[in-house]
């Protein structure tokens, strides 16, 4: 209770900061969403599994996801809903710290939007469905007939329709009431990752695989503008709650701000150093944009100085080392391991518990790390024969059930350079002396 009463505390006395350039730091993986409540609340999705929720740059955690969290969305000041690669959804009550947890749908879920009166959440999954959820607990219906994954989901200003956009390169307007589909508003060909409804239904943004970002009538899918600035893939697409601006993120790590009251390109710059923008959001007032990328921090940059701020410095990720530039045991630790795992103690907010000490470690037992069930318990000692079966035949396959994510290193000599490697660098440091 102490926690949620400092909480309550915070949002009494949040201030803005939305005229400086700061970040939001603390999560242990990249984070891969963030959105921005009225009251000046902040919410994150990360790889580390987890939702950070901040007030005044300060975060509260809600761990319970399985695996990477793709999105989080506002239902009220008070609940939050979040996404994940675990395939399910969970409800957050932010007074209590109570959750639900929504299961349905059969693969990754990576959007979610909610219905303008609050009864509804709408989740976009890869296993091709739409799923619609009711507030008053009733049960989930699911929307079938897109051909490939969906990435996105939209409703409109009156909450009567829903729009949605699939790798299967469609963008569709279904009847939310009757659970049907309208019409195909595009065929583009190519996959549509994002869509941006402005809040009046004046236009409709989406953004492809192939670099294009268009502003549609979301009536009839005439084309009005075409913003595409030949970079690609186009990974994030967010308007302002008045609509006057609408910010675009790609692959190369660009963010473009323009003004929709004429179209007119505001901002245009490079806000990584290396990697894409998966994330946008823009401040309460409109005059910051918030950016996630590669970093395990949220980058918040002040529109009119937005040239004067250095990019997120994404480059140096132990994740990209150049594979010849370390020995093969470091190379497949930092390409495999790294993004999960730290080798110092403490876990760090990362995905996956520390390999400080992992050698004759019991699986499941590191203090400040929650394990799934499959791994609690569990009696696999951790040693060379455990870990290379681990990764020879795969984490589901050794421990069903567990959330460290499915990958094998198929090679023996691999397998034999990271054991060594790992013996080396997760040693006691008492031990190496």
């Amino acid at each position: 209770m102490r926690r949620i009463a400092l909480i309550a505390a915070l949002i009494a006395s949040s201030v803005s900061a939305e005229d400086s350039y700061y970040t939001l730091d603390g999560h242990g993986g990249p984070v891969m969403s963030v959105t921005v409540f009225p009251d000046g609340q902040i919410a994150t999705a990360s790889f580390d599994n987890a939702v950070g929720l901040w007030i005044n740059q300060e975060p509260h955690w809600f761990d319970g996801h399985e695996a990477a969290v793709n999105t989080v969305a506002f239902v009220n000041e008070d609940t939050l809903v979040s996404a994940s690669d675990d395939f399910t959804l969970i409800m957050w009550n932010l007074t209590d710290n109570s959750k639900s947890v929504w299961q349905g749908h059969k693969g990754k879920v990576m959007s979610l939007a909610v219905s303008p009166d609050r009864t509804l959440v709408a989740s976009a999954s890869w296993d091709g469905t739409i799923g619609l959820w009711p507030l008053d607990g009733s049960g989930p219906s699911f929307l079938t007939d897109h051909d490939g994954p969906v990435n996105d989901v939209a409703f409109s200003a009156d909450g009567t329709r829903l729009y949605s956009a699939s790798a299967d390169g469609s963008l569709r307007i279904w009847d939310v009431t009757g659970k049907t589909e309208i019409t195909r508003l595009v065929d583009h060909g190519f996959g549509l990752n994002e869509i941006a409804l402005a809040a009046n239904d004046a236009w409709l943004a989406y953004g492809a695989v192939d670099g294009v970002t268009r502003i549609i009538s979301p009536d009839t899918g005439e084309a009005l503008r075409d913003l595409s600035a030949d970079r690609r893939p186009i990974l994030a697409l967010e308007a302002t709650k008045t609509t006057d601006k609408i910010a675009v993120g790609d692959g190369e790590g660009y963010i473009m701000v323009v003004d929709t009251t004429d179209w007119r390109i505001i901002q245009d710059f490079r806000a990584t150093t290396h990697g894409p923008i998966w994330g946008l959001a823009f401040s309460t007032d409109g005059t910051s944009i918030l950016a996630t990328g590669l970093d395990d921090k949220v980058h918040s940059w002040p529109l009119a100085a937005i040239n004067e701020a250095a990019p997120m410095d994404t480059a140096n990720r132990s994740f990209l080392t150049d594979p010849d530039a370390v020995p093969n045991g470091e190379r497949q630790f930092k390409r495999k391991c790294s993004v999960c795992h730290t080798l110092s103690p403490g876990s760090a907010r990362r995905a996956g518990p520390t390999l400080y000490g992992l050698f004759g470690r019991q699986a499941g037992t590191v203090q400040d790390y929650t394990y799934s069930d499959a791994l609690n318990g569990s009696d696999v000692i951790w040693d060379e024969d455990t870990i290379d079966a681990l990764f020879d035949i795969g984490p589901e396959h050794y421990v069903p059930g567990t959330k460290m994510p499915m990958q094998r290193i198929t090679g023996a000599e691999d397998r034999s350079d990271l054991i060594a490697y790992l013996r080396r660098e997760t040693a006691p440091e008492e031990t190496q002396k």
